[in-house]
């Protein structure tokens, strides 16, 4: 999860529901709550660690900041210098993760499809708005840390991608590498603050609405592709106000011909290997947790 959510258009939250850990992750965040305060005054530190699930978040959140830790230069110089294949890992990643989610729900009758094509048009819209790039200050750095863990716990929307439309991307990737404690306690904070209120919301959907909260998401993960397609490139910048901070940034996607024509080089054998890796080891990740159920 950590790994997925340094790259923009990846989401942690599909590796969550591709291991099989999502729902328990939602229960868990939305039992830190002052209900959770309740539980230790009077029941004492071992019942309250319970009914948190303390095991699981601590375990959970120690290996997403492991993976943030060590693999955000690696991912950083990927993006750099190997990106279609990087995209193209990606692509077949969410492809099996969207085969996975339809098996967990299937998408039936009218109500589940208008969900599913409702999930997908928002993403799509998502990734397709021009992204606006401004200096990041810190309560613009608080504030985008609660939008983007919203999208960090839904499968197909990534948290690195909103940062990258809100222009604090590059802010929050260079913190993380060169450890500036300021700007990542402030963005920590920010995260803290909406995780604690959209898991609550989440966990409410997934009770009383389980089959149509299925349908968005697999909408989500489904119109996520384009987020992660290999062959784009940013089209034109421009300004509509005439600031030279205030640039806007919209995605193209092309054929991997057009790209060859307009780009460079489309390493479309690379890309396809690469996605027939991501596709393999998410049949491998749901085999393997399959059979660690049964045990």
């Amino acid at each position: 999860m950590g790994a997925a959510d340094v790259v923009p258009g990846v989401s942690g939250g599909t590796i969550a529901f591709i291991t099989g850990i999502y729902e328990q992750l939602i229960t868990a965040l939305s039992a830190l709550s002052p209900a959770a305060l309740r539980v230790l005054y009077q029941r004492g530190p071992a019942a309250f660690w319970r009914h948190v699930h303390g095991t699981f978040l601590c375990v959970l959140v120690s290996g997403i900041i492991f993976g943030v830790a060590t693999l955000a230069r690696l991912v950083n110089h990927l993006l750099a210098f190997y990106p279609l294949p990087l995209w193209g890992f990606f692509f077949g990643l969410i492809i099996a993760s969207v085969v996975f989610v339809w098996r967990q729900a299937p998408v039936r009758g009218a109500p589940s499809w208008f969900a599913l094509v409702l999930g997908a048009g928002a993403m799509l819209a998502l990734v397709f708005m021009p992204t606006v790039q401004l200096q990041a200050s810190l309560p613009v750095v608080f504030v985008s840390g609660m939008v983007a863990i919203c999208a960090m716990i839904l499968p197909g929307v990534s948290g690195s991608f909103i940062l990258l439309m809100l222009g604090v991307y590059p802010e929050i990737l260079g913190a993380v590498a060169r450890f500036d404690v300021l700007v990542l306690l402030v963005f920590v904070a920010g995260c803290a603050t909406g995780l604690l209120s959209f898991s609550r919301l989440l966990q409410w959907l997934l009770g009383h609405y389980h089959r149509l909260t299925l349908a968005v998401l697999t909408g989500l993960l489904i119109g996520s592709l384009a987020a992660v397609w290999p062959w784009r490139v940013m089209m034109r910048q421009f300004s509509t106000t005439g600031d030279p901070e205030r640039v806007l940034v919209a995605t193209e996607v092309l054929s991997p011909w057009l790209y060859a024509e307009r780009v460079g080089e489309p390493q479309l054998l690379l890309v396809v290997c690469a996605a027939a890796v991501g596709l393999g080891l998410v049949f491998m990740l749901e085999t393997s947790a399959a059979r660690f159920q049964r045990a």
